[in-house]
């Protein structure tokens, strides 16, 4: 006996993504923003990582609008910084401060990968991850307060470069070689799902692009926040290779903590002089 079937063959899947597709994976997983993700497929994961830094301005603006407004209705620079801090937060509904104290625990237990990994999977926080979480949240409102004091749009400026680093780590930590150490999640979806060559591109354009809107401040303001991102960037990667020798490779945990260090690491720098 054969079968028969008469209906058009099955096509596969397109091999790239459209740019429309990328944007929509990027905010569907980055933010909790309304959006329909079209595509969860490799192609889709690849423009849409490296769209990151997209989703993560339209995060920093909505976090500076807050900000500046209370302190120019005589709020105060660290009450304009701790809601500036709050809004990315509630954009994110906390995953990436989850991320950040889930992968401090597995780093913090000493134990092999697989029980390390397990140890991030619990819904619980350690208190390796609380630490964490305190720290990190102080330092951010430290510094953004800092230069909050300094102008409205210092602090603006460093709300949106934070943001926008914090997600550019993670489009670095999807390039090609970086390992999943689970084969599912979001690491899974993305890990080494961007070229080099386009990670690297879409660094530069940040790094760029930052310089830029900071120029009408002065040249050294617009070689601080440069800096700024390059620091972020050197963090993100130290602690990205000490995760993937930790746990064999990334998870969505790791993620979230990257783009933490970043925007910590970014806001610290651009509090200094």
């Amino acid at each position: 006996m054969t079968d028969s079937y008469d209906g058009p063959s099955p096509t596969p899947p397109p091999e790239r993504a459209s740019l429309l597709d990328g944007v929509r994976f990027a905010f569907g997983t980055l933010t909790v923003l309304p959006t329909r993700i079209t595509r969860w497929d490799r192609p889709a994961a690849r423009t849409g990582m490296a769209c990151a830094p997209l989703a993560g301005l339209v995060v920093g603006l909505l976090a500076a609008v807050p900000g500046v407004l209370l302190l120019l209705c005589g709020g105060g620079p660290l009450l304009a910084a701790a809601v500036t801090v709050a809004v990315p937060a509630a954009l994110t509904r906390a995953l990436h401060l989850d991320g950040l104290a889930d992968t401090v625990d597995g780093l913090g237990s000493a134990k092999p990968a697989d029980a390390a990994l397990r140890i991030m999977k619990q819904s619980d926080i350690g208190p390796f991850g609380v630490v964490a979480l305190v720290f990190v949240l102080l330092v951010q409102v430290a510094a953004l307060a800092n230069v909050y004091a300094d102008s409205w749009i210092r602090g603006a400026l460093a709300a949106v470069v934070a943001a926008v680093t914090a997600r550019l780590a993670m489009t670095l930590a999807s390039r090609d070689g970086v390992p999943a150490a689970r084969p599912e999640g979001l690491g899974a979806a993305v890990a080494g799902a961007v070229p080099r060559e386009a990670a690297a591109v879409v660094a530069g354009l940040v790094v760029v692009l930052a310089a830029a809107l900071a120029l009408p401040l002065g040249l050294p303001a617009a070689a601080q926040h440069a800096v700024a991102v390059l620091a972020a960037l050197l963090a993100a990667e130290a602690l990205l290779r000490r995760c993937v020798r930790r746990f064999d490779g990334v998870t969505g945990d790791v993620f979230g903590a990257l783009a933490e260090v970043s925007a910590t690491t970014a806001l610290v720098v651009l509090a200094l002089g």
